[in-house]
């Protein structure tokens, strides 16, 4: 496993760049996001973002997409990966065995599993799926 290397899910960067979270229900989630996102930079660690997440993230900010795109570009503790076949095969051969979750949510774990790094999301569904393939947390629970 790369040191200090996370893949993490749609729904955090969704929660950071839409200020997602109640804070009448403690710490929001986008502070959580925007914690564990700087705590990697700071530890010069990696931030790892699929062209499936890309993918998403156009499809549900819309307009705020090319600001969003601009930043991850930009930043270098983001490396931006091209999805593989092998990716695909595996995600559709997740996907007849369990039929569960999304396509997409199968790509999220087959693409951490190929680079044998922790998954990060907030996906209840997608973490009981995930946690037996790969190491799956939610950010607050790795941050120190």
């Amino acid at each position: 496993m790369a040191k200090n290397e996370h893949y993490l899910d749609s729904c955090i960067w969704l929660n950071l760049f839409k200020k997602e979270g109640d804070p009448t229900k403690g710490i929001p989630y986008w502070k959580l996001a925007k914690d564990f996102i700087e705590q990697v930079e700071d530890e010069k660690g990696k931030i790892i973002v699929s062209t499936i997440i890309l993918k998403e993230l156009y499809f549900t900010l819309g307009e705020k997409f090319d600001g969003v795109k601009g930043f991850l570009k930009e930043a270098g503790y983001v490396n931006i990966i091209k999805t593989t076949s092998d990716d695909y095969d595996l995600a559709r051969e997740f996907e007849q065995q369990h039929g569960l979750i999304s396509f997409y949510d199968y790509l999220h774990v087959a693409i951490a599993k190929r680079l044998g790094i922790p998954l990060i999301t907030r996906d209840r569904d997608l973490m009981d799926f995930a946690k037996n393939h790969v190491k799956v947390f939610k950010p607050e629970d790795l941050l120190s």
